[in-house]
């Protein structure tokens, strides 16, 4: 195993330390790929291949709604993790697409689980929502306060995608991806989290219409407000940068070099973008996790389903260290490194 040095023991903090037990992740049955988005916008499958390195997406029923995907993406994990419904003591649900306003979606997901001990709610951080979430959820743990937590990213992206522009529409995709939290006696686990924002750029990246600033009206439908955003080269750029950078401060506080990590799994939005993230960070092309290719873009639920599949292919094993890099809207960026 490669020397490393656990930050929260290096600032001398008395918590526990809190491991990912499992993983599970689940996207929709219906695949809508780059011939098929060559009926509905002018486009094509060279076009969409060069710039993103998407091939298809999973798009959810009309009834099936972010806290399905949730559930599904959860009941894997948790058998996975042999964790019923009843140990469950808190659920966090990471996602822009909720069910409704309110109440949140964690709520709705701890009723269609049957975890009627566990406490919910929401947040939102866009892209880094799952790793905003990990290292809340393992405040809890530490603290003692909860024994297992159920972290989740989940989006419906197809309700707020604008499928009249084809600039943004062959970006995103639904899907969902969720994790277990528990203490492992003295493995590392969840070694360090770095979290940024910089809500000068909000408007790059953002959807104007539902909120307090523009409530649902006929004006605000017609504008076509109620539909995502994006400033699609400053967004790239600012990705880079702040990934790069959030990445480097991980394995700085860990005294870390990239070589040791065994996968780099950074947000699945864009194949140019992960490709510079990790030439910038030093890695090979054989540290890096990919899979955008199948799904696009699924913000919150991105790093979470190919953390799923990783470990399903054999690519992350027991003490093996990962590096999870993430940014989305606000903007909002962070990392995290795992010990597995």
């Amino acid at each position: 195993m490669p020397k490393f040095v656990n930050p929260r023991a290096r600032h001398n903090f008395q918590g526990r330390p809190t491991s990912i037990i499992a993983v599970g992740s689940y996207v929709p049955e219906r695949v809508l790929t780059n011939a098929d988005l060559e009926k509905m916008v002018e486009t094509s499958n060279e076009w969409i291949l060069t710039r993103t390195g998407i091939r298809e997406r999973h798009i959810a029923a009309a009834n099936e709604y972010t806290s399905d995907l949730a559930v599904q993406a959860a009941r894997r994990a948790m058998a996975k993790a042999n964790v019923t419904a009843e140990q469950i003591d808190l659920i966090i649900v990471a996602t822009i697409t909720p069910d409704m306003p309110f109440p949140s979606t964690a709520a709705i997901v701890q009723r269609k689980l049957g975890a009627t001990r566990a406490a919910g709610f929401d947040i939102e951080a866009a892209c880094s929502g799952f790793i905003y979430a990990l290292e809340i959820g393992q405040q809890f743990i530490m603290s003692r306060t909860y024994e297992t937590v159920l972290v989740i990213g989940a989006e419906k992206l197809s309700t707020i995608t604008d499928w009249q522009d084809r600039n943004t529409c062959v970006l995103f995709g639904d899907g969902a991806g969720a994790a277990i939290l528990q203490n492992r006696g003295n493995s590392h686990g969840l070694m360090t989290t770095f979290m940024g924002t910089d809500g000068s750029k909000g408007d790059l990246l953002c959807m104007p219409g539902g909120g307090s600033q523009n409530p649902a009206s006929p004006e605000t439908v017609k504008a076509r407000l109620h539909y995502l955003k994006m400033e699609g080269k400053e967004t790239f750029k600012n990705a880079v940068q702040a990934m790069v950078s959030a990445g480097q401060e991980a394995l700085r506080r860990c005294q870390l070099d990239i070589s040791q990590i065994k996968c780099l799994i950074p947000h699945q939005a864009n194949r140019r973008i992960i490709e510079a993230v990790g030439e910038r960070l030093g890695a090979k092309p054989e540290q890096i996790f990919m899979n955008l290719d199948k799904y696009g873009n699924t913000s919150a639920a991105s790093v979470a389903i190919a953390l799923d599949e990783a470990v399903e292919q054999g690519r992350i094993k027991r003490g093996d260290l990962v590096l999870m890099v993430v940014f989305g809207a606000g903007f909002t960026w962070a990392s995290a490194i795992v010990e597995w």
